[in-house]
């Protein structure tokens, strides 16, 4: 499969709610289900790589769904919000380079 850039991919978004969606939910729902799906993610992350045990409902899940589950709410919420997600993730990446260059190699913790 070819890789998709971010704006295709909230291209490919917008497309799947105007032809399958009928609309999309409206933000404070999005949001919502948001939480929704990073707690289902947590759940998997905690059961996989901390002390926490599967259930057995937890045990067919899988990662890399629950990862796209995540990205899928988050590119409906930039969508519907006006968000070109491409531009916000180059300025929020300079952000942190500007700000944080020297931190982390200066973090004796590290």
């Amino acid at each position: 499969m070819d890789a998709l850039s971010i704006c295709e991919a909230q291209q490919q978004v917008d497309q799947w709610i105007k032809t399958y969606g009928v609309r999309y939910f409206n933000e404070l729902t999005n949001m919502a289900i948001l939480t929704e799906e990073v707690g289902e993610l947590a759940r998997i992350i905690a059961r996989t790589y901390g002390e926490q045990s599967f259930k057995e409902s937890d045990k067919n899940r899988d990662l890399g769904d629950e990862m796209a589950d995540v990205l899928w709410v988050l590119l409906c919420l930039a969508n519907q919000t006006g968000v070109d997600l491409t531009d916000a993730f180059r300025k929020n990446l300079e952000k942190k380079t500007n700000r944080d260059k020297e931190r982390h190699q200066n973090n004796l913790k590290l």
